[in-house]
């Protein structure tokens, strides 16, 4: 599949998350690749109703603030509103985009990691 994003930082975390052969990072890498209109904005609400505390989320777009968390998680995402990074640390999470957590891949072995699309 041809990729259109012209930003090459993009690209290149793409082709990191492909070259990882684990099921969730090719999920991630295959919503990337979407326009990035059609990619996923999800709220903190939504986060908050389908994880318990200490979940690992991964959003492969980005996390907007309406709504609250209750339980501190770590959200792993594109990118981030200013309220919802306020919210999501508030509660005692924590915020890591997508590039610094392809670093950190082995933090997420035994850990329960949740992949929301929408």
């Amino acid at each position: 599949m041809k990729m259109a994003s012209t930003n090459v930082m993009l690209r290149k975390l793409i082709y990191t998350l492909e070259k990882q052969k684990k099921n969730l990072w090719l999920a991630v890498a295959e919503e990337l690749k979407a326009p990035s209109r059609k990619r996923a904005y999800i709220n903190l609400y939504k986060i908050n109703k389908h994880t318990k505390p200490n979940d690992i989320v991964v959003v492969p777009g980005k996390v907007l603030g309406i709504g609250s968390l209750d339980h501190p998680v770590t959200v792993v995402a594109l990118s981030f509103s200013k309220s919802a990074k306020e919210k999501i640390e508030k509660s005692g999470g924590k915020v890591m985009s997508l590039y610094k957590a392809v670093q950190e891949l082995k933090d997420f072995k035994g850990k329960t990691v949740r992949l929301m699309k929408q």
